[in-house]
């Protein structure tokens, strides 16, 4: 059999795990959670909870994956323990749904690329009608699929490692680029004022959960991608500290992303950060108020700014993408024997079959838009709502929590001290790989099964307990 495959630096590995956590919801999301939960005090919130809790997860995961050298559905089964494989189906499952549904979204923001390239600013005023059209939103989505699935069949070092290492400095240079633009806007003091003063008056349980659901999000966890990226790491690796690392590039992505996003909330608002609550949304923001931003800045610089922001937007999407096909990829070369290149480019096209509700769920298809109503909504959410929900918000803290419960108390203690364990620790590595083994057998277990109870209650059961 062909072997596997590996990432050929650590820094491709690195780059590659970062990538995957680095997505859409950092550059869009976060910011709206941190404007929702009271600014600054959200936001140490979610730095707590993502080096705390995630943190831990993440080296878990990679452990797994490197230890096997298999994908998760083949990971538990070559670890002794078949009948865990359940939560490797878990994690495909999630992938699948998000991936289903994020090239949808995925394919608005390249889309509004070429359309600020154009300079079709007023594109803002019909994001609704553009988001039901299902033939040009389909192709987008198609050529979206298809570079995400090129670069997958391509391999882990020619494919993955090589476009990490090309995206992700692109990323931060576009990012860092558009910071310093939006801190010459008027206003842009104001909103790094309410990004960075904490209010921690305005802290409810309920902000606390959501700091806690959006840093685990964020991260990827629960999914599978970090226990398939951790098969292709080599063993001399030091894992716990590159979990480090891959945790601390993602939150300072979207740390970033907080300091270019509250500088155009706050142009937009005129310095009324309260008013932030009046956008329906950060589609609504993202999508219908900032093109009006960048129209007026007039048609050169708009179109430069504009057609900068959404080329962000695609970078970001892409270097999830790339994971999520990734993980259900590894399971068919790794159980069924396929071959890499008809393993992808079969499961892309399956999940491109997928997501066609979602595509028409935005108006398109009435049927699709507005397709079940869950007990804790007040009106219909749209097909690709719902696989949102069940893949993100309820199959990733699922399947984070019986990782860390598999770690802790199946595989054990000393099987995952054994494997975490690395020739150049040094006095920070060693305190961080114990600090890792205290939190994967305490700490995860107990917050993450209280997250999936209260998620699952919440959404299908409409109980809830904050």
């Amino acid at each position: 059999m062909k072997e596997r495959g590996n990432f050929n630096s650590r820094l491709g590995f690195i780059m590659a795990s970062a990538g995957s956590a680095v997505g859409l919801g950092n550059i869009w999301k976060f910011p709206f959670e941190v404007g929702a939960g009271g600014g600054a005090a959200f936001l140490v919130i979610y730095l707590f909870f993502a080096l705390v809790l995630c943190f831990p997860v993440m080296t878990a995961e990679i452990a797994i994956g490197r230890k096997a050298q298999a994908s998760p559905v083949t990971a538990f089964k070559k670890l002794g323990f078949a009948r865990w494989s359940g939560v490797g189906y878990l994690g495909l499952a999630a992938g699948f749904l998000i991936l289903s549904f994020y090239n949808v979204v995925a394919a608005w923001s390249f889309g509004y690329f070429f359309e600020m390239l154009q300079g079709h600013f007023e594109i803002s005023q019909h994001f609704s009608e553009y988001t039901a059209n299902w033939l040009k939103i389909g192709l987008y989505s198609l050529i979206f699929m298809s570079g995400t699935a090129y670069i997958v069949s391509r391999g882990i070092s020619h494919g993955i490692e090589r476009a990490a290492k090309a995206l992700m400095p692109t990323l931060l240079f576009l990012i860092v680029g558009l910071i310093i633009y939006a801190l010459t806007l008027p206003n842009a003091i104001t909103g790094i004022k309410h990004y960075l003063l904490p209010d921690f008056s305005k802290i409810t349980p309920t902000i606390v959960y959501s700091a806690l659901g959006q840093a685990f999000f964020s991260l990827s966890l629960g999914m599978g991608a970090l226990i398939t990226f951790g098969s292709y790491v080599k063993k001399d690796a030091n894992i716990v500290t590159a979990a480090a690392i891959i945790t601390f590039t993602d939150v300072f992505i979207a740390f970033l992303a907080g300091l270019m996003m509250f500088p155009f909330v706050a142009y937009v608002t005129q310095g009324d950060l309260t008013a932030m609550s009046a956008i329906s949304g950060e589609e609504a923001f993202i999508f219908e108020t900032l093109p009006n931003v960048f129209n007026s800045l007039g048609p050169t610089l708009g179109v430069v700014i504009g057609s900068l922001f959404f080329l962000l937007l695609s970078f970001a999407a892409l270097t999830s993408t790339i994971s999520l096909l990734e993980v259900p990829t590894a399971f068919l070369v790794d159980e069924k024997k396929v071959s890499r290149g008809k393993a992808t480019w079969t499961v892309a096209i399956l999940i491109f079959l997928i997501g066609l509700p979602s595509l028409l769920g935005n108006g398109a298809s009435a049927f699709f838009s507005e397709f079940i109503q869950f007990p804790n909504s007040t009106s219909p959410i749209s097909f690709m709502s719902m696989v949102g929900m069940i893949g993100g918000s309820t199959f990733l803290s699922v399947g984070g929590f019986l990782i860390s419960v598999f770690v802790a108390y199946v595989w054990g203690k000393s099987n995952f001290e054994l494997e975490i364990q690395s020739d150049n620790e040094g006095t920070i590595g060693r305190w961080l790989k114990q600090y890792v083994q205290f939190a994967i057998r305490w700490i995860c277990p107990l917050v993450l099964g209280i997250i999936s109870l209260t998620t699952i209650l919440d959404i299908y059961f409409g109980i809830s307990l904050f």
